[in-house]
């Protein structure tokens, strides 16, 4: 199963050359750049690991696809996202996130069925990767 979370989720993977022209648009509108890692890629989830400090004030993409490729070097096996910050006022918000890096094998998610009081039924998505394995060995 491919998670599609973020930008071009429905999109093959971007190679390095699309992911720095897309750096590069960011970088021109003057967003904040940060690199974002995860082994737990569950749909609420937003609060990923950052990776290193939020890029700002940067002028050349060459420094973000170098903590991209610092990051690949150490989460090969997860997910890695970027992210463009937009501190303008009144946007104040992230404006682009996208999936960089991905597990060979995404094992998906499952819904778990649980029955209330009366006719009541609750739903939960949960991760096959999480519930087979401890934080930091699931990929």
């Amino acid at each position: 199963m491919r998670l599609t979370q973020g930008c071009f989720s429905f999109l093959p993977d971007l190679t390095d050359e699309q992911i720095e022209k897309q750096v590069n648009y960011a970088i021109s509108k003057g967003w904040a750049m940060n690199v974002e890692w995860t082994d737990d890629p569950h749909p609420r989830n937003n609060y990923w690991e950052l990776w290193g400090l939020p890029l700002f004030d940067i002028k050349d993409p060459a420094s973000v696809m170098f903590e991209l490729q610092e990051a690949r070097k150490a989460c090969a096996a997860g997910y890695i996202r970027m992210n463009a910050f937009d501190a303008s006022y009144g946007t104040e918000s992230c404006v682009m996130s996208f999936i960089v890096n991905r597990p060979a094998n995404e094992p998906g998610f499952y819904l778990e069925r649980a029955e209330g009081k009366g006719r009541q039924i609750n739903y939960t998505i949960k991760s096959y990767s999480v519930q087979a394995n401890p934080e930091g060995g699931r990929y």
